[in-house]
């Protein structure tokens, strides 16, 4: 699945005039973007990091930040996805030419859709994921995406000096902090929500929404975007009872992977025409976030209410919907939109073809990432502004015999990390073992965390 999916996110790198862009779809050279969105930008970006040449991540992230660029139709956090590609190129240069850029960004999205309570209103087709149960609101997904910004700049500036810019995103980040814990965290439900509009309000839906301080309630379901705070370190320790609802048979559990609802909503997946629903089916693009906001929860959290065999679980899970069995039987690796967690049905892709034999939209979908949560969750590799080298892998000790990830560009060098139980696989000793540009640089004889000061 590894090599596929850098097989499949291969289709969608265009050498365009203004430098390298990563597309969602299938590169289409009559659009000026070739088919690039922001929503997925982050995710792109992130596999990017790892590659040997840095100008592909480079440059997909100087264009989602260039003049004119329409990187609002979407959600995103974009300045954090630049702070975590300058963590692994180690180019500190990156960030601090991108900074006014970043700023703008920021102040463009407070502009259109923050509100006076501090919060930030969007409808869920902007967070690319309609006919969602919970629908418009203050939602987990846009306010996270905020905090990560802001504080990402902060950090950005003190690189650069910006005293400044260091006090005010990082009161921003403290305020939207303390807004997601208060406001965004439903403790009937445990769990992170959007926030809206009663009913009977009498006020209007809509892109920006002016909150009076009252009629205000929760959606009263659980998404698979609540675990998004987990993503960029927010949530109080209490709240991680919101993890138990993850393999809970009446919450997010499936064969294939977690629905994007909860089974024991009434709406669970509700009628609708609309091929790309989240209303309960299973999403890549939803995989991918629950799985880098539990590697960060389990790498940051002193005691968890999950583990290691939880990890691998939900990975695995999302290997096994990774697949399309053809008319003849035979099964192939794949990826695309929406599926069903149970039966692994790719949903989108059967309703196009039912309905008009549109069998190309969503073939290779560039929309999820798979290459940065296994490096940085099975792996382990942590990202680190300093030199340190930080191992942590979320892989149970008894469960792989062996694995290894060769020539890893990190701050200028090249990193192997093994996994022998045995020392017989790769003939580099028992354990745990990394080398730095092919030498020798730090070993454990069991699996577990390894740390190493870069030269």
């Amino acid at each position: 699945m590894y090599y596929f999916r850098w097989y499949a996110w291969k289709k969608h790198l265009v050498k365009a005039p203004q430098g390298y862009l990563i597309t969602e779809w299938l590169p289409k050279p009559a659009m000026s973007d070739y088919g690039a969105l922001p929503d997925a930008a982050p995710f792109h970006i992130a596999e990017a990091r790892w590659l040997h040449d840095p100008a592909i991540a480079e440059d997909d992230a100087h264009y989602w930040l260039s003049p004119g660029v329409d990187s609002h139709k979407y959600s995103d956090a974009m300045a954090a996805t630049v702070r975590d590609l300058t963590l692994v190129n180690g180019d500190r240069a990156l960030g601090t030419a991108l900074l006014p850029a970043m700023k703008a960004n920021y102040k463009a999205w407070e502009d259109a859709q923050q509100d006076p309570n501090g919060l930030f209103w969007s409808i869920d087709t902007r967070d690319a994921m309609e006919k969602s149960i919970s629908g418009d609101g203050y939602r987990p997904t846009l306010n996270s995406y905020m905090y990560a910004d802001a504080r990402a700049i902060a950090d950005i500036a003190a690189s650069a000096g910006d005293r400044q810019a260091v006090a005010e995103f990082n009161h921003k980040a403290d305020n939207l902090h303390d807004l997601i814990e208060t406001r965004l965290w439903n403790p009937k439900d445990q769990f992170y929500e959007v926030v809206s509009p009663a009913a009977d309000s009498g006020i209007r839906k809509q892109k920006k929404f002016i909150d009076p301080g009252t009629n205000l309630q929760f959606s009263g379901v659980r998404e698979q975007i609540g675990y998004i705070p987990w993503m960029y370190d927010i949530p109080a320790a209490s709240h991680a009872v919101a993890w138990k609802q993850l393999f809970d048979p009446q919450g997010f559990d499936g064969k294939y992977g977690a629905t994007t609802a909860e089974r024991r909503s009434p709406r669970f997946r509700f009628a609708s025409s609309d091929q790309c629903t989240w209303n309960g089916p299973a999403w890549p693009f939803a995989m991918t976030q629950t799985l880098l906001a539990l590697a960060e929860y389990e790498d940051t959290s002193s005691t968890s209410v999950m583990s290691h065999v939880d990890y691998l679980k939900l990975f695995s899970r999302y290997i096994l919907a990774q697949h399309q069995t053809l008319a003849n039987g035979h099964t192939i690796d794949w990826i695309d939109e929406d599926y069903d967690a149970d039966t692994d049905e790719w949903i989108a892709k059967n309703m196009l073809i039912a309905k008009n034999n549109q069998i190309g939209r969503g073939n290779y979908y560039n929309h999820s990432g798979f290459a940065d949560p296994l490096i940085t969750g099975i792996i382990g590799l942590r990202p680190r502004a300093d030199n340190r080298i930080v191992l942590q892998p979320l892989l149970p000790p008894d469960r792989w015999s062996y694995f290894a990830i060769d020539a890893l560009p990190y701050h200028h060098h090249l990193l192997t990390v093994l996994w022998d139980s045995t020392g017989a696989r790769y003939g580099k000793g028992k354990g745990m073992t990394l080398l730095v540009d092919g030498k020798r640089a730090a070993n454990r004889r069991d699996l577990g965390t390894l740390e190493y000061e870069l030269k």
